[in-house]
């Protein structure tokens, strides 16, 4: 019994290794939480795409230029 006991504890816990993953591959791309971690690795190996990742971070926390006096109110599109 204990010799197929163990080789279905390590198939099942790779398994579930293996199932849980993708979903945390997701969950890393949804909230963007692991370019904090991979971020040294992408810059040795593939250091366009960490420029590309510096870049777009930056674009991001860019404000909006304030209106000048002069300027045409906004239109929005749903109006």
């Amino acid at each position: 019994m204990a010799d197929f006991v163990i080789p279905l504890v390590l198939l099942v816990s790779f398994g579930i290794t293996f199932a849980g993953l993708p979903l945390l591959a997701a969950r890393v791309r949804r909230r963007g939480s692991g370019s904090e971690f991979f971020g040294p690795f992408e810059e040795i190996w593939y250091p366009a795409a960490a420029r590309t990742r510096i870049e777009i971070q930056v674009q991001s926390e860019r404000r909006a230029p304030a209106p000048t006096p002069g300027d045409p109110p906004l239109l929005r599109p749903d109006r």
